[in-house]
């Protein structure tokens, strides 16, 4: 089955840009972006804040950030969330990290500098931070009630990234388990009806939060704030009406041409209530990647 994991962001550098090399002798480089953002809560206030963002860019990429990125620089960032785990040396506890890595990146920059805040402009300025991933539902989905009356769920999706390695040409294939939070009648709605196990489409922004234990230990959680959540793989009552009406005109074509006299009223035999709808066997798309196995820092 295929997945996606993809997310768009547009944010500023905050530090100074520092190129490593792994021991394979391939350039890697952790940009930190900084994304301000602003969004109208359920009881229709204005909210704004900042988020920070990891973003890890490997060979070609990492060379040219290395050169040309510098504190401040507004750029635009293509990649795909990863989460990395691992044991604390000194607790033993589990500890993960999500970040992007990056796929695509623009530098949004004139060449002469970037221009002055025009005045005014509000919503036009607004960053871009947009994550959209199509997976399967790892667990039921987890409702409840805020103190407020507001409907808050949880979901675990998850999603598989598969690559070729360019140096062996071995095809490699990585899982990924994304944290989703889905608030309102959107909530109510995919309580009722998704399932464990079930393909969804989820649409939303990257948000990042923190917290102290008990124990006075900082711990953070990255997770996608949805405002879109369909479900995949059931029946349209809208675009089967439609796909049912082109058909039929497709046959009448067909008959016509063919010198075959069209019979009035002919309908179009449908699959059985609740039949599976079968689709071709596409074949995968691969590609390779630049990143050795030797080279990954986990």
């Amino acid at each position: 089955m295929f997945s996606l994991n993809r997310v768009h962001i547009i944010g500023y550098q905050t530090q100074p840009v520092e190129l490593r090399q792994t021991p394979g002798g391939t350039s890697v480089v952790d940009l930190n972006l900084v994304v301000p953002y602003s969004f109208q809560s359920e009881k229709g206030e204005a909210l704004s804040g900042r988020a920070f963002h990891t973003v890890t860019l490997w060979g070609s990429m990492a060379d040219f950030a290395g050169q040309y990125v510098r504190p401040g620089a507004q750029i635009f960032i293509g990649g795909r969330l990863q989460t990395d785990s691992w044991e604390d040396q000194t607790t033993h506890e589990k500890r993960s990290k999500t970040k992007i890595v990056a796929l695509d990146m623009i530098l949004l920059d004139p060449k002469d500098g970037q221009q002055p805040t025009p005045e005014g402009a509000k919503l036009t300025l607004a960053a871009v931070n947009r994550a959209d991933i199509v997976g399967n539902v790892t667990r039921d989905p987890e409702i409840r009630t805020t103190t407020g009356g507001k409907q808050v769920l949880t979901l675990g999706v998850a999603t598989n990234d598969r690559w070729k390695e360019r140096s062996t040409g071995e095809t490699k294939e990585r899982a990924e388990f994304h944290n989703v939070v889905i608030w309102g009648a959107l909530a109510e709605e995919v309580g009722k009806i998704v399932r464990k196990g079930s393909r969804v489409f989820v649409s939303g922004r990257v948000q990042t939060r923190s917290w102290e234990t008990q124990q006075g230990q900082k711990r953070t959680t990255t997770e996608i704030v949805a405002d879109q959540c369909a479900l995949l793989g059931v029946r349209n009552a809208a675009a089967l009406e439609t796909v049912e009406t082109s058909a039929q005109r497709h046959v009448g074509r067909d008959r016509r041409g063919s010198g075959v006299p069209q019979e009035s009223g002919t309908a179009l035999t449908e699959a059985p209530s609740g039949a599976a709808v079968s689709s071709p066997d596409i074949p995968e798309i691969q590609y390779a990647s630049e990143v050795k196995v030797e080279d990954l820092p986990f």
